[in-house]
């Protein structure tokens, strides 16, 4: 019992001595960390504070420095507003000395008119006493002698007259038809705009008014992107869910509608996924070109032709001939000549090629200054269709003379076709045309790379290279332009150049 009981007394006196061991020596250990932490604490404060003082130091430099910069340009600023404000002044003086001269021409003027007012009179009173004398000569008054005078010359003046009349007659028979033509084109130009604009946009329909805004990105960014890679001119106004796409190449327009729509799909819209799309969809209406020509010539039974008079075909899917479809308007004269051909005892299936092909002349890839029927037969023959056939081809409007039984039978078709009641309202190819026609003579300037007629042929976009041309060449570029615009051409209104030049760095990230 005394063993256990001191074992108990000992363990408590341990354990009081063991806490008030730890507690103490803890505590001087705690302290220590306290002191180190202290320390470094005040040291790391040292460092950021002075770190921040050079941080202070560097942008109260760079803030010098711009501000330094910024005066340096003003400074030029004012330069440059000196500089024309003496210019201006020179031109004032410059001004009011020709002024000064003018007063004096016109006092200088003034007073020869005088004087030739006076020697104007002293003739009169000349004239008046010379009458009076041959009066008194002749013993006849001077109406007597106007009228013996006009009696006598009667009868010449007859002959000389009806002279006049043939010579008139004989020249207004070579002009007339000139002359025709020129009122019959002004005329057109004169009523077609209505009709134009009705078949030169498409409308776009959109769900919600707030995809105009991504449409039209920040600052115009998307939809100048998007005129800019489809040619085509974006109308976004008032018009609820809608957007109007206007152009006057249907191909366009279509290009610009499916890569809108596939913009608006996907969602992503800005100027790099906006060349990417346009470029992809570009791509697919050339296919679908090609896919709609050979469904063209499998359904009428043409074998045979080449690839690429089967892409023109495709082509005529998107033109419009008086408002009626090219290609219906082909696929009909075929099976009209097809049809002709079989009752006259003739090939039906070559009179079907003619009256497909007749019309492929209006959908070159290039415009050159050849009327389509010609040009049509220049491509037939360079992609070795037959002598017979390129000949209904060029016949079709009695430009080459006829000299198979197919021609006459295109020609008739062809009238048949475009006559029937419904195939055709009033539009004018010369519209199309005149735009095809500035999109071409801006080409012709070096340095430009695409040439967009918008706005129903009032504006011509010229987009040219930033490496080729600067920005003093532009001006002049413009100029140029529209002045030979004003020399060979005849539009109504007035015509809008704008030269576009835009410089663009593209890196690659791999």
């Amino acid at each position: 019992m005394i063993a256990t009981i001191a074992s108990i007394i000992c363990f408590i006196v341990g354990g009081i001595l063991s806490y008030v061991f730890f507690k103490y020596g803890l505590k001087a250990k705690y302290d220590n960390i306290l002191k180190e932490a202290e320390t470094e604490a005040e040291v790391i404060k040292k460092n950021k504070l002075l770190e921040v003082k050079e941080k202070f130091l560097n942008k109260k430099a760079d803030l010098e420095k711009e501000v330094s910069q910024r005066n340096q340009k003003i400074q030029q600023a004012e330069n440059k507003l000196k500089q024309r404000e003496m210019v201006l002044n020179q031109r004032q003086d410059e001004l009011q000395r020709k002024k000064n001269e003018a007063e004096a021409v016109r006092e200088n003027l003034e007073v020869q008119l005088g004087i030739i007012e006076k020697k104007k009179d002293e003739l009169d009173k000349l004239q008046h006493q010379e009458i009076e004398k041959l009066e008194t000569l002749s013993g006849l008054s001077a109406e007597e002698a106007k009228e013996r005078l006009v009696e006598t010359l009667k009868e010449e003046a007859k002959t000389m007259a009806q002279s006049y009349i043939n010579d008139i007659v004989d020249d207004a028979k070579l002009t007339a038809g000139r002359e025709a033509k020129r009122i019959v084109i002004q005329s057109i130009q004169r009523v077609a705009t209505e009709t134009a604009i009705e078949n030169s946009v498409t409308v776009f329909h959109i769900e919600s008014d707030e995809i105009k805004g991504r449409i039209i990105g920040r600052e115009g960014r998307n939809i100048r992107a998007l005129e800019a890679a489809t040619g085509v001119e974006i109308v976004v106004d008032d018009t609820p869910e809608a957007i109007v796409l206007s152009a006057f190449d249907p191909v366009r327009r279509e290009i610009a509608r499916l890569a809108l729509h596939q913009l608006v799909t996907d969602g992503r819209i800005h100027p790099a996924r906006i060349e990417e799309v346009v470029a992809k969809v570009r791509k697919q209406v050339e296919e679908e070109i090609i896919e709609t020509g050979k469904r063209t010539t499998i359904d009428l039974g043409i074998h045979g032709l080449h690839p690429e008079l089967i892409r023109i075909i495709g082509k005529m899917k998107y033109r419009s001939s008086y408002g009626q479809n090219l290609l219906q308007h082909a696929r009909e004269t075929a099976n009209l000549c097809a049809v002709m051909a079989s009752e006259l005892g003739l090939n039906p299936k070559k009179a079907k090629r003619a009256g497909l092909l007749h019309d492929i002349g209006k959908v070159p890839d290039e415009e050159p200054e050849l009327p389509h029927a010609l040009l049509g037969m220049k491509l037939a023959e360079k992609y070795k269709e037959k002598a017979d056939i390129c000949n209904a081809i060029g016949a079709h409007h009695d430009e080459v003379e006829m000299t198979s039984l197919l021609a006459p039978i295109v020609q008739v078709c062809d009238a048949i076709s475009g006559a029937r009641p419904g195939a055709r309202r009033e539009i004018v190819e010369a519209y199309i045309k005149r735009l095809n026609d500035l999109e071409q003579l801006a080409m012709s300037y070096p340095g430009v790379t695409k040439t967009y007629a918008i706005q129903a042929g009032r504006e011509l976009r010229v987009i040219v290279g930033a490496d080729k041309i600067d920005d003093k060449q532009t001006e002049s570029l413009s100029t140029e332009i529209a002045k030979k615009i004003q020399d060979e051409m005849t539009y109504p209104g007035q015509v809008k150049i704008t030269v576009i030049r835009e410089t663009r760095s593209v890196s690659f990230a791999k």
